[in-house]
Parts: structure tokens; C-alpha cells; sequence
């Protein structure tokens, strides 16, 4: 079967908070040929991981490492590894997906009101705008 993952199958596979749901999205994931999982669900996992769940960036930087390291997983690898740059140097991972996004479109400069955003990417190379 080819799946395409829901945020809640992953949180519910890595968390393990509902025991019951957490067997069928482990299931789900290990029996699938193929798991697709889009950068807007990633995004919602980071967001829910350490918000929700207070798990540390680390150990979600890991989470996804070792999810997309998977034979079986489909994503955006380029986007993946934008998100996890900025999220490794403790920014949001979903500023990294939208400025790689963005970039790929044809958006050379990342423009946003987050200093912490514009800082970081700055970090990395990447051409900012911070607006004030």
C-alpha cells in the first residue's frame, strides 16, 4: 500500500500517547511500500511535537532524520533539509520550508517581521529582509 501520512499517524507512531492508535499508525507505516509525507505535515509534526508534546529540538531535529531516512519515505528532501538547517540552529522549521519554497519559485530574499527568522537564515547564507 502507498500511504500518504497524516500528521496525527506520525505524532501518534513517535508519541505513543493513545497506546491503541499508536499500534495501527505503526502499522500503518511499517506495512506501507510507500509513505508519503508533505512538507505541511512535517511542519504541523514539528509544531505539535514541541509545542504540544514539549519533546526538545533535538530529539524532533532526530525524529525526522531518522523518518526520512526511511527507504519507504517520500518528501521534499531539499525543503526537509532547509527546515532542519534552521531548526538545528534553533529557528522554526517551517521558516526554513517557506524561505526554501520561496527560493525555488524565484523569491531571492526571505522577507518576514521575525528578527529571530531573518537572523537565522542570515546564518545559513541565505538573503533577508527584515521588516520593520
Amino acid at each position: 500500500m502507498r500511504i500518504t501520512a497524516d500528521t496525527n499517524v506520525l505524532v501518534r507512531a513517535i508519541v505513543a500517547d493513545e497506546p491503541r492508535q499508536a499500534r495501527l499508525a505503526q502499522s500503518a507505516l511499517a506495512n506501507a511500500d510507500l509513505i508519503a509525507i508533505g512538507l505541511t505535515t512535517l511542519c504541523e509534526f514539528v509544531w505539535v511535537l514541541s509545542r504540544g508534546c514539549g519533546i526538545s529540538t533535538p530529539d524532533i531535529s532526530t525524529a525526522i532524520r531518522r523518518l526520512i531516512g526511511s527507504a519507504n519515505v517520500e518528501v521534499n528532501r531539499p525543503a526537509v533539509e532547509a527546515g532542519l538547517s534552521l531548526l538545528d540552529l534553533g529557528g522554526d522549521f517551517a521558516d526554513g520550508v517557506i524561505a526554501f519554497e520561496g527560493a525555488s519559485l524565484g523569491g531571492a530574499t526571505f522577507a518576514s517581521f521575525n528578527k529571530d527568522a531573518a537572523k537565522r537564515l542570515g546564518i545559513l547564507g541565505r538573503p533577508s529582509l527584515l521588516l520593520a
